[in-house]
């Protein structure tokens, strides 16, 4: 009877001490894969709790409104004198006198342009008086500030005689293109007509008709 009480006592003792050597084996495993299931599972629960966002709520959030921009005022002009069609006239912003002037219809066949400067900026509220052949000097009132529309044919910038600082105060003129000016000059020799101008790298047509009433060569 004590063999049999000592083998039936002695399988489960071995069992619990084959088990108890299983977990110390693996505890580390066993710890591991604990923290992985904790940590998935508040994973899981964030996600679920957020939820995904509505695509009606983004479809329904106003864009930005663009950014408003100034828009340049239009200009009016008296344009009176010489010319066909005399009044006030709404001009582009930017224009110039010849814009103007070709605004009321062109100039009469009388009309003095070598004494005007059809390339002066206009400004609002300004008043272009083109003179006639022979007419004598105009009353204050017709002069624009800061600087007057008139320019005598003398005021003209020679541009075979012209230095630096002088082809600078042509309008579209820079240091760069003025410089280009004096080495054409130097290697080709003077111009012979306004035109020969736009033989100067940088100078195109735009350019010479925005200066051609402003220059001469002789």
């Amino acid at each position: 009877m004590s063999d049999l009480e000592q083998g039936d006592n002695g399988e489960p003792q071995a069992a619990r001490q084959e088990t108890r050597s299983w977990l110390e084996r693996y505890r580390g495993l066993l710890f591991f894969l604990l923290v992985v299931a904790v940590l998935s599972s508040v994973v899981v629960l964030q996600t679920l709790s957020a939820g995904p966002r509505s695509p009606l709520l983004e479809s329904l959030t106003p864009a930005p409104p663009p950014q408003a921009t100034a828009t340049p005022s239009p200009l009016r002009v008296y344009v009176s004198g010489a010319v066909q069609k005399p009044d006030v006239y709404t001009l582009l912003p930017g224009s110039i006198v010849k814009d103007a002037i070709l605004a009321a219809g062109g100039a009469d066949a009388d009309a003095d342009l070598d004494r005007i400067n059809l390339a002066y900026p206009l400004g609002d509220g300004q008043q272009v008086y083109v003179p006639r052949q022979g007419e004598g000097s105009l009353p204050d009132r017709l002069q624009p500030a800061p600087a007057s529309i008139l320019q005598p044919a003398s005021s003209r910038v020679n541009i075979n005689a012209a230095g630096q600082a002088e082809l600078e105060t042509l309008p579209g003129i820079g240091p760069a293109l003025a410089t280009r000016i004096l080495d054409y000059r130097q290697t080709h020799g003077s111009f012979q007509s306004i035109d020969e101008i736009v033989n100067v790298a940088g100078i195109g047509d735009a350019l010479l008709e925005k200066i051609r009433d402003l220059i001469t060569v002789d």
